[in-house]
């Protein structure tokens, strides 16, 4: 039931209308497409995305038991959402499907069809293998190299911190099980206090050095994150984020998820494997130039890379002199100088200033707009599944801008600003032109003829 209201003079009057028990579906609104996901779509279509993830996970389904499932391409459909709404949960991506009429036409679920929600979307993702999701990453990565957007032979390596969806005031003892506010009594009993307060116990633990050691402490909830100190300063559990990223193009080459607690110097060749790997699906050969910050500076980094033939471009931190003696120094020495000789070139520079920008842009359009700063999902093999597909999207999206001129669908919100900032910069240049005394008049001799009025006088 529902009702109608009519405004009279003075008056109110509300009538009962009953709702048509049968609605035709040609009697329902159609909306037009929504013209990024209709191109987007056109994309996937052109290059076979349903018949290739179709072919990937055949073997997770069986025709005549079980609930009926959505589709292979349904499901990274949805995920592809995620990246382009930014929207952070599987709840919000199934609730913001299930709503947007454009949104049911890029999945292709009609308006009187149920549009699939959230506990299928996860239960798919955790039916999934890894090896599926780096499959379709992989293949991506293969259109971008059909669009001549990818070269994969000078690539870049940074980290970046992301936030566990684990509680830092939950974590217990590995030894004994105690919760950290237990932990804290029993050193407030130890130190002659019999009931102490929270003031009391906040001030103990600030006064404490060393205290969110990983090798004491971990979640219940999420044990693989890891006790971090964020880039604003905060502590947190994290998990430790790491691409390898084109320097042609700003593509993603690869993506690893690893703890928190590591090093750079550690985690470095776990992303390197899957970069090299990925260059040799494409061209055959591997990665030549190396380009890394301050942090993945080590003689064992150099000589690694050394042997894979790659030429680092890694800047040295202030070190004293070093003495070269010892067994296997000479040919660290020799590729601590040559990388040193690089860093001081101009290329070397200029490759720089290009790693912190492409570096920065994908850790900016996977986590910040891509709302996975902090992570909706726990173990590392879930989070590693979802970024590997916002990983794919991302790559998409620069066939987008080639295509397009846009990489996202909320760009297309600020088009008609920059269209009318255009016009007016064009009338502001007629102005100034104006001004100057030079007026443009058209000739029907020729298209167009500029007179200086100065000169004609």
């Amino acid at each position: 039931m529902w009702y109608v209201v009519s405004m009279a003079m003075g008056t109110r009057k509300q009538r009962e209308k009953q709702q048509d028990l049968w609605i035709p579906s040609s009697g329902i609104v159609k909306t037009p497409a929504h013209v990024f996901y209709d191109r987007f779509n056109a994309i996937l279509e052109q290059h076979g995305f349903d018949r290739k993830v179709e072919q990937l996970c055949r073997r997770y389904y069986k025709e005549p038991y079980g609930r009926p499932s959505v589709s292979p391409g349904v499901y990274f459909r949805m995920l592809l959402i995620g990246y382009l709404e930014g929207l952070e949960s599987e709840r919000g991506i199934a609730w913001r499907v299930a709503d947007s009429l454009s949104l049911r036409k890029f999945l292709g679920y009609g308006v009187e069809e149920e549009t699939p929600d959230h506990s299928t979307l996860s239960r798919t993702r955790r039916l999934y293998a890894l090896e599926t999701h780096k499959a379709v990453f992989q293949w991506v990565l293969k259109i971008l190299q059909q669009e001549g957007l990818i070269e994969g032979k000078r690539i870049a390596i940074d980290a970046t911190t992301l936030e566990a969806n684990a509680a830092l005031k939950n974590i217990v003892h590995r030894d004994t099980g105690q919760s950290y506010q237990e932990y804290l009594k029993g050193l407030a009993k130890a130190a002659g206090m019999e009931k102490p307060t929270r003031e009391q116990l906040a001030r103990l633990d600030r006064k404490r050095k060393k205290k969110g050691s990983n090798r004491e402490w971990k979640s219940v909830s999420d044990p693989e994150a890891r006790i971090t100190k964020m880039k604003d300063g905060r502590t947190h559990l994290a998990h430790k984020a790491e691409h390898g990223v084109d320097l042609s193009s700003g593509a993603l080459l690869g993506i690893t998820l690893q703890a928190a607690d590591q090093g750079d110097t550690t985690t470095v060749w776990e992303t390197l494997k899957e970069v090299q790997k990925a260059a040799r699906e494409m061209h055959g050969g591997g990665i030549e130039e190396g380009v890394m910050d301050k942090g993945y500076y080590s003689g064992e980094v150099l000589k690694k890379l050394g042997r894979q033939n790659i030429r680092s471009y890694i800047p040295e931190p202030d070190y004293k002199h070093r003495h070269w003696q010892g067994v296997g120094k000479k040919r660290e020495q020799k590729l601590v100088y040559a990388n040193r000789c690089r860093t001081r070139r101009a290329k070397s520079k200029r490759l720089q200033k290009l790693r912190s920008e492409l570096t920065e842009r994908s850790f900016a359009h996977l986590y910040e707009t891509g709302a996975m700063r902090r992570v909706h999902l726990r173990g590392r093999t879930n989070i590693l599944k979802r970024l590997l597909i916002q990983g794919s999207a991302f790559n998409l999206a620069l066939v987008m801008r080639k295509r397009m001129g846009i990489g996202k669908p909320r760009q297309l919100q600020g088009l008609k600003i920059q269209l009318y900032c255009g016009f007016l910069m064009i009338v502001g240049l007629l102005k100034r032109i104006q001004a100057c005394g030079i007026h443009f008049l058209p000739s029907t001799a020729l298209k167009s003829q500029w007179i200086c009025t100065g000169a004609a006088a």
